[in-house]
């Protein structure tokens, strides 16, 4: 079963982790989060990750950071490998996705899951008119 690393600029990745204790309560132990401080660097965002996840001792990672480019998803990128997925663009939709599927999907699967979340999280009232 896959981790879940948040990573985002401080305090985004904390709020998401209340949001889903708040729903799903039996995540703390497959959930981690880091906040992203001003003036950390790609590096910093790195060594810290590497060390919560060394922490918390699973094999395989599903990252979720928040905004591809920024300071997070740079450090997030250079943990991608066979075991680590990263995932950037993270909503709330999509950590629930994620959190309802973690315990029975793989990682390839649980990374198409989450950004299937993330996609059909977004939704317009009244719906926009068709593109013409």
């Amino acid at each position: 079963m896959p981790n879940l690393l948040v990573i985002a600029h401080a305090p985004l990745a904390s709020a998401l982790r209340q949001v889903a204790e708040h729903t799903f309560p039996d995540c703390a132990p497959t959930l981690t989060v880091l906040d992203v401080q001003p003036g950390m660097c790609a590096d910093d965002v790195e060594t810290s990750a590497r060390a919560l996840m060394a922490a918390a001792g699973a094999s395989e990672w599903l990252v979720l950071t928040d905004v591809f480019g920024a300071t997070p998803s740079n450090g997030a990128q250079r943990l991608a490998g066979e075991q680590v997925q990263v995932l950037s663009g993270v909503s709330v939709p999509m950590l629930w996705r994620t959190l309802c599927y973690a315990s029975q999907k793989p990682l390839t699967e649980l990374a198409r899951r989450a950004m299937q979340g993330a996609v059909t999280g977004i939704v317009a009232t009244p719906p926009l008119p068709p593109d013409e």
